[in-house]
Formats: C-alpha cells, structure tokens, sequence
C-alpha cells in the first residue's frame, strides 16, 4: 500500500492520502484529542498514540494529521505512515459511525442560508479539502456568515486571508445580503 503525503498552508499538518482507499464514505470527522477518538475512531485513536499527534482530520480519500509544535515531522512522519499502513491492512472500520454533511439544507432554513450552505458545499469545501481541512456552516445572523474552520485550516496563519480575500468575496458577491465572515471556534 502506498501512502502519499502533501503538504498544507498550515506547517504544523501534513495531509496523508493512503492510494486507493476511502477513508470516510461520507461527511468529514476531527478529533481534537485522544478522549474524543476513543469511541468515535480507532484510527484517530491509533495515530494519537504517536508523541506530538495533536490532533486528526479525516475526509473522504485523506487524513490529516496536526503535530505540536515543539515535535519536528522528520521525528514522526515515519511512524505516522506505518500506523496508518498497518490500521488499513488490519480491515478495522476507520469510524464507528460516520457523519453526514453538516452544511446540509433544512426545511427550516432561509432562502439565504440555503445559497449560502450551497455555495459552501460546492466551491469552498472542495478546495478547502485539497488543503486537508474542512469548512462548516454554523449561523447567519445579521448579515454575518459564521464559520468554523476544521483539519490543518484550523489554526492556518493563511486562514484569515482565506475567509475574508476569499469566501467572504465570494458569498458577498452571489448573495448581496451577506456583509461579513467571521470565524467561529469549536468549545
């Protein structure tokens, strides 16, 4: 099996990309630490038992990994990619359960909201996930669009240029009622 590894905006995640396999069928899943994996992922779990993992991203082909600060890659890249090669030789499930979208349209949700949440989904999200993150919808209110930012984009020193050079140009160029982004960070 081959594992190939790219780099992202943020120094401190690198994005591993196992050849041929599916990592999440559906939706996206983070772990912030190794208590919020261990009945969620056995995957995630696994990779947090590598020093300096701090914390895991998956997508649908790729995992990102965010390291500490104060542990180099070459120290932990190695070990990374056998954790991960030796979990897809296993067969183990890499999630218990998986997530669907979280930007997802509702019946309760406005016109608005629903171009916005479209508008995610099918411009932002792709180009966010070959950066190895991930973007989610969490309120509109006021003209503001809140969002929080997930996998190596949390935390990104490009990810203010991102939200505001970037998606708040767009959405407020499609949607004339939007007048802001904010980032909006998980508890």
């Amino acid at each position: 099996m081959f594992i190939q590894t790219e780099e992202t905006p943020n120094p401190a995640s690198l994005k591993f990309i196992p050849d041929g396999k599916i990592v999440l069928e559906k939706g996206v899943a983070e772990f912030k630490n190794q208590k919020s994996a261990a009945t969620k992922s056995p995957l995630a779990l696994q990779l947090f038992e590598v020093e300096g993992v701090e914390s895991i991203f998956l997508g649908r082909d790729f995992i990102t990994v965010t390291k500490s600060e104060n542990i180099d890659w070459q120290k932990i890249k190695t070990e990374i990619l056998a954790t991960i090669m030796d979990f897809f030789v296993s067969g183990k499930p890499v999630v218990f359960e998986e997530n669907n979208s979280e930007n997802s349209s509702n019946e309760e949700d406005s016109e608005i909201v629903k171009q916005i949440k479209e508008l995610i989904e099918v411009k932002v999200r792709p180009a966010v996930a070959m950066d190895g993150g991930d973007i989610i919808y969490r309120n509109f209110e006021e003209g503001i669009v809140y969002l929080e930012l997930r996998g190596s984009c949390s935390g990104c020193p490009s990810s203010t240029i991102t939200l505001k050079n970037g998606i708040e140009n767009m959405l407020k160029h499609y949607i004339p009622e939007v007048i802001a982004v904010e980032q909006i960070f998980e508890d």
